[in-house]
């Protein structure tokens, strides 16, 4: 009896084993039943019938990264090219990656490289260094086209290297060499020209400045002759004003007489200094009628 139930518990336990499935996160199991494709696990408890159903595939549904084997390839202008990169994927029916290919992993490695060479074989030399994103943005679209019947998605893929042979490096690093040394050239000569131009602007912007200074201290200059010219006009005709308000007062006549009297003798007793000879009026009327008619002049005039 005993036997017989450790035989039970035995086979019992197998039968647990066997219908009893925990399927881990991010996780896909492909089911069997009698060797035809039944179900798909999603993670978590699943039972299945033992000796009938088993689990065919595992898959990971996780984002896998796929290291792309390095290739030479052959550029529009005929020069060699040893590139690799990486792809990144993502299987998104496990079904379909379970049955579509025997191994979508081979697959999608070689069709990256197939694609990769026919890309860049359209492509010169230069253009394939500065178009790797549009390299990497052709075989993700032509692999995603593709991965559909094997139940994977390309998410994206990526250049890691792209390495020229020595030859043409050492071309390319002389070519990089002569265009710095041209660009420097140039850079000086644009720095000489520039300075000639800041020079003449420098110098016709004085000039200017010079004759704008210039014309304006003769503009100062001629104010103020002008101004002074003005002054001494208004100082002769405020005096002479003056004069004739002096002489129209109370004993300004008279005043006026007695100093042209003053001037007419100073005038001969100068005239007798100045020669050796003493001038005298012949006739001392003479003088009184010089008076006389400098007194008439100063007369203001009436109307008859």
């Amino acid at each position: 009896m005993e036997i017989i139930a450790i035989v039970v518990f035995v086979i019992a336990a197998i039968f647990i084993v066997k219908s009893v499935k925990v399927v881990p996160q991010q996780h896909a199991w492909v089911v069997e039943r009698l060797g035809k494709y039944h179900a798909t696990l999603a993670p978590g408890l699943s039972f299945l019938i033992p000796f009938v159903d088993r689990v065919a595939y595992r898959h990971s549904l996780k984002e896998i990264p796929l290291d792309v084997p390095s290739q030479v390839c052959i550029t529009r202008d005929n020069t060699q090219l040893h590139v690799d990169g990486i792809i990144y994927f993502q299987v998104t029916d496990p079904m379909r990656a379970s049955y579509g290919s025997s191994n979508y992993v081979v697959a999608i490695t070689q069709l990256a490289q197939t694609l990769l060479r026919s890309v860049i074989g359209r492509m010169e030399l230069d253009k394939t260094f500065e178009e790797r994103e549009a390299i990497n943005v052709a075989v993700v679209n032509a692999l995603d086209d593709a991965a559909l019947n094997w139940g994977v998605k390309v998410l994206r893929y990526e250049i890691k290297d792209l390495t020229p042979p020595n030859e043409i490096l050492h071309a390319m690093q002389a070519q990089i060499t002569a265009e710095r040394g041209k660009r420097a050239l140039i850079a000086a000569s644009e720095g000489r020209k520039q300075e000639q131009i800041n020079i003449a602007e420098g110098q016709r912007q004085a000039y200017i400045n010079n004759s704008e200074g210039e014309r304006q201290a003769e503009i100062n200059k001629a104010q103020g002759q002008a101004s002074a010219i003005t002054a001494v006009a208004d100082a002769t005709a405020d005096a002479i004003r003056k004069i004739a308000a002096a002489i129209q007062s109370p004993g300004g006549e008279q005043a006026v007489t007695l100093k042209v009297a003053e001037k007419a003798v100073e005038a001969y007793a100068q005239l007798a200094q100045k020669n050796n000879t003493m001038i005298v009026p012949g006739n001392m009327t003479e003088v009184s009628a010089l008076i006389a008619t400098a007194m008439a002049l100063m007369k203001p005039a009436h109307p008859k």
